[in-house]
């Protein structure tokens, strides 16, 4: 079952269950996914619907940030619960010894030596790591190994 029909059917199941908060939170998936499709006239496969979510996630950790700072628990709250709902559709995450090998196997594969040759090996990494890792940390990571 591809990553689309998956979040499909968790929106019927939310239906049937009348489980307001999820279902709000899954058509916000599916209508960031259509309008994607729209856009670039194209059907997403499963990677490109992970970006869609992983993008969704990072919107969401931005937002939270802002809550915080601005003192509304009540929207912080709302906006974890969204973020750990769209995080069950990533996959399994890498633990830190399975992304340094990742990195230190890029970086031999690259032959980067210095932090020019970032974009080389965070090119291969994503590949490998997409969905899986949060890319932010993945960047500062291959950084500090080639500094």
């Amino acid at each position: 079952m591809s990553l689309k029909d998956r979040i499909t059917e968790d929106m019927k199941n939310a239906m049937r269950a009348k489980d307001s908060e999820r279902l709000g939170t899954i058509r916000m998936i599916t209508a960031a996914i259509k309008q994607r499709e729209v856009d670039e006239r194209i059907v997403l496969d499963d990677a490109q619907v992970l970006s869609v979510v992983e993008k969704m996630i990072k919107a969401r950790k931005e937002a939270i940030t802002q809550f915080q700072a601005g003192n509304r628990p009540d929207l912080v709250e709302k906006e974890s619960k969204e973020v750990t709902l769209l995080q069950g559709y990533l996959p399994a995450q890498l633990s830190e010894a399975e992304l340094d090998g990742i990195i230190a196997a890029a970086i031999a594969e690259s032959g980067a030596s210095s932090v020019k040759d970032m974009g080389k090996v965070m090119g291969i990494v994503k590949g490998k790591a997409q969905g899986r890792a949060d890319m932010g940390l993945v960047g500062a990571k291959i950084k500090a190994k080639l500094a």
